[in-house]
């Protein structure tokens, strides 16, 4: 006799494994423990076979049915139902194993290597925030552009235009690697060009004027932090390098005999020279017998790291200065841009590439540490006397610079 929904469900387990019959094969397995288990027995090749229907409730007897059925049918085209589901199991497994997020993280260890915490911190809780939630299950390679502008889209609806564009960025760099290991056959986000809103440039706040950087420098001469943040503060300023590679700063990578700071720019990933004028050398030497023993110029309070990338910000406002809308400490070299050639008339490629800004020469050189080396030392220590004079009050004083290279 068929089964029915109220046998299957009432009948008790006994001392040994019974079984109820439904036809075709198909039978309900009671275990003593009280388990009830859907079974399909069958032949194939001559070999007796079991499959694995599910567990009762959880595959009611019409579902259990179905299974049978479909078992059935696949014998019926000589197709054995046990490997064609390992098959399907296999498949789900390798498609699981190829989804966007498990591509994602992989692609994120490969790419933090070389990136600061700060960095790659803001990039993982962006992916795992506004992606992962959406596509990270989906199959990398059967990612569309609709599903990555939709991903997007929400991040623009919040009025984070620049994060939507970031969030695009870098859900491509995940799809390029994914490319790159055999694991999807294109990017979709290179179609997605003119479907976001277009991020307005904002400029970083700055003082550009004489007598308030001369006030600024008496108030950073001021500050009453603790000494390590106090020379990174002094030399802000006078270096005018991105904040990140300030606080960077190791002492292997200082001479201070040849008085040169030799770095890789964190963001072109080239190398960088920075000459040293008398003052920034004068200030080193008084840390190094302080912090020369360890890695970090720079040393914060956690062990093996550098003081944090909010530093120079938080000393700013605790002198008062709105890191908004006055000043920040990438501020510091919008002010040694306007004023170097506002103000010292030095040449505008000598002050590009001091900033380690791309500025392709007659041979396309993008980037070349050591190009007007010589003026930019003379710049660097003009810079620094300018800024002794504004903070002595001399406003008028004009430093002379003669431009060594043509």
């Amino acid at each position: 006799m068929k089964l029915t929904e109220l046998n299957v469900k009432k009948t008790k387990p006994g001392e040994k494994t019974r079984k109820l019959t439904d036809g075709g094969g198909l039978f309900l397995q009671i275990e003593p423990t009280g388990g009830k288990l859907w079974r399909f027995q069958y032949w194939f090749e001559g070999k007796r076979k079991l499959l694995a229907l599910g567990k009762y409730p959880d595959v009611p007897l019409a579902e259990a049915r179905k299974r049978h059925h479909e078992a059935r049918e696949l014998l019926a085209q000589s197709i054995d139902p046990s490997a064609a589901k390992k098959a399907r199991k296999l498949a789900g497994a390798e498609r699981a194993a190829s989804s966007f997020e498990v591509i994602a993280r992989e692609w994120f260890e490969t790419w933090k290597v070389d990136k600061t915490e700060g960095h790659y911190s803001k990039v993982i809780a962006r992916l795992e925030k506004d992606v992962f939630p959406y596509i990270g299950g989906r199959p990398v390679a059967d990612i569309s552009a609709p599903e990555v502008l939709a991903v997007c889209r929400r991040v623009e609806s919040r009025g984070a235009i620049e994060t939507a564009h970031r969030t695009k960025e870098n859900i491509s760099q995940v799809m390029r690697y994914a490319i790159a290991t055999g694991r999807a056959d294109r990017d979709p986000c290179p179609d997605l060009r003119g479907a976001l809103k277009p991020v307005k440039t904002k400029h970083m706040p700055a003082i550009t004027e004489p007598v308030k950087v001369a006030e600024l420098l008496r108030d950073i001469d001021a500050y009453h932090g603790g000494v390590v943040v106090r020379a990174a503060f002094r030399l802000a300023p006078l270096l005018f390098a991105r904040p990140g590679e300030l606080r960077m700063m190791k002492w292997a990578e200082i001479d201070l005999e040849c008085a040169e700071w030799k770095f890789t720019v964190s963001k072109t990933k080239t190398d960088h020279l920075v000459p040293l004028a008398r003052q920034v050398v004068e200030i080193l030497k008084e840390l190094k017998p302080l912090t020369g023993g360890g890695m970090y110029v720079f040393p914060g309070l956690r062990p093996g790291r550098p003081i944090s990338d909010g530093t120079i910000n938080k000393a700013l406002r605790t002198m008062g200065y709105d890191t908004r809308t006055e000043m920040t400490g990438h501020g510091f070299r919008a002010m040694a841009r306007t004023i170097l050639a506002e103000k010292l008339r030095i040449p505008e490629n000598v002050i590009e590439h001091q900033l380690a800004h791309k500025v392709p020469d007659a041979l396309g050189t993008a980037y070349n540490r050591t190009k007007f080396l010589d003026d930019r030392r003379k710049m660097m220590q003009a810079w620094s006397d300018y800024l002794d004079d504004l903070k002595a009050g001399n406003f008028a004083k004009v430093v002379p610079f003669d431009r060594v290279a043509v």
